[in-house]
C-alpha cells in the first residue's frame, strides 16, 4: 500500500512509522522549510554568536506507559534527555527540540516547502495530492496530520462527518517572544509559569547543551494571544519583554535581540478521540487536536491512526465501524 500524509510533525511521523514498519510505502508533504513544526527551534545570529531557542514546545512530558517506552528508545539513541527543571516527567530534544523531529523525519520520504492545496479521489478509488509544486500520487490512502482548521478543507469534499469533527476542535493561539541579552539576567528562577500574560518563560541556561548567550523564550497565554491575533510581531515583542521583566522583578533592560512569533494553531483542548479513519474511502485524520494539547497526545493519535490503516490493509477489522467511519 502507498499512503500520502499531509504534514510532517510528530503525529504524522508516528503514523508513518507504524505504516512503514508494516511494510507500506509512505510519502509526507509539509509546507515548512524543514523539520520541527510546533517543536521548532529558531536559530538567531547575534554579535555574541549563534543562539538556538526552542520557540515551539520548550519540552514535552511523558506520562503514559506506551509513550514512556517510546521515549526510552529515543533516550537510548541520544535523541532526548530528562529535564528535571521542567518537571518530573519533562524531556528535551537533544541538542534541541527540532532535532528530535529531524531524526524521525530522516527515516521517511518527506517533501518540505510543499503547500498542499487539495486531495482528489479518482474513479478507481485511488488518491492524488495537489500542491503548489505538482500533482502527487496515486496513493491507496491519504492522511491529514495538520491543525483542524487546515484539515477541514481537505476533508469536507470527501467525508462531511470528519470535517464536522475537525470543526468542533478549534485551535488556541500563542504568541512566543524570543529575547537575547548581552549578559545573564539576575533571575531568581529560570523557569516561570502563569505570571500575568505569561503562560511559560524559560531561560536557555536552564537547559543542557543549549547555546549561549543569555536567551529567553516567553509563551503568552491563550487569552492574551487570542485577543492580539492580528497584531504585528514588532508590536508584540516589546509587550512580552515588559511582561518578562515584570515577572522577574527586574528594571527595564534592553534586549540585544527581540522578536515574536505567532503560533496561530498552537494547541487544541482535544475532543476525546484518538484518530479518524474512513475505511471505505481510505481517508484518515490524526493530530493532537483530537486527543489533547500535548506532544504525547500527538504521538498517541498518530500511532492509533497508523494501526487503523494497517488493520484495513491487513484485512483485519479491530474497531467497530459506522457508515465506514472508524472512531477511537
Amino acid at each position: 500500500m502507498k499512503c500520502g500524509i499531509i504534514g510532517a510533525g510528530l503525529s504524522a511521523l508516528t503514523c508513518a512509522g507504524e505504516l512503514s514498519t508494516a511494510g507500506h510505502d509512505v510519502v509526507l508533504f509539509d509546507k515548512g522549510r524543514g523539520p520541527g513544526g510546533r517543536m521548532s527551534t529558531r536559530h538567531m545570529q547575534t554579535r555574541f554568536g549563534d543562539v538556538g531557542i526552542d520557540h515551539g514546545a520548550p519540552c514535552f512530558d511523558a506520562v503514559g506507559p506506551d509513550f514512556r517506552a517510546a521515549v526510552a528508545v529515543w533516550r537510548r539513541d541520544g535523541l532526548v534527555a530528562p529535564w528535571p527543571a521542567g518537571g518530573p516527567q519533562a524531556w528535551l530534544g537533544i541538542p534541541d527540540m527540532a532535532s528530535l523531529i529531524a531524526r524521525l523525519a530522516a527515516l521517511h520520504d518527506v517533501t518540505w516547502r510543499t503547500f498542499v492545496n487539495g486531495i482528489m479521489r479518482g474513479a478507481r478509488g485511488d488518491w492524488h495530492v495537489s500542491s503548489d509544486r505538482s500533482l502527487h500520487g496515486p496513493f491507496d490512502a491519504v492522511v491529514t496530520a495538520v491543525p483542524p482548521e487546515q484539515a477541514v478543507p481537505f476533508l469536507a469534499l470527501h467525508d462531511l462527518e470528519m470535517a464536522r469533527t475537525a470543526s468542533a476542535a478549534p485551535s488556541r493561539a500563542c504568541w512566543a517572544g524570543l529575547f537575547v541579552f548581552e549578559r545573564a539576567l539576575p533571575a531568581a528562577s529560570l523557569v516561570l509559569r502563569d505570571a500575568g500574560p505569561i503562560a511559560l518563560a524559560v531561560c536557555n541556561r536552564a537547559k543542557p547543551l543549549r547555546t549561549k548567550p543569555e536567551s529567553w523564550l516567553v509563551h503568552a497565554n491563550s487569552e492574551w494571544s487570542g485577543s492580539r491575533l492580528e497584531r504585528k510581531s514588532e508590536d508584540i515583542a516589546p509587550l512580552l519583554l515588559s511582561a518578562l521583566q515584570a515577572a522577574l522583578g527586574l528594571p527595564v533592560l534592553p534586549a540585544h535581540e527581540a522578536t515574536a512569533h505567532q503560533w496561530r494553531y498552537a494547541s487544541s483542548a482535544g475532543i476525546g478521540r484518538a484518530a479518524l479513519w474512513n475505511a471505505d474511502l481510505k481517508l484518515g485524520a490524526c493530530g493532537d487536536w483530537l486527543t489533547g494539547p500535548h506532544a504525547e497526545c500527538a504521538w498517541t493519535s498518530g500511532r492509533a491512526l497508523g494501526r487503523l490503516v494497517n488493520s484495513t490493509f491487513g484485512g483485519v477489522s479491530v474497531l467497530p465501524e459506522k457508515d465506514g467511519l472508524c472512531v477511537l
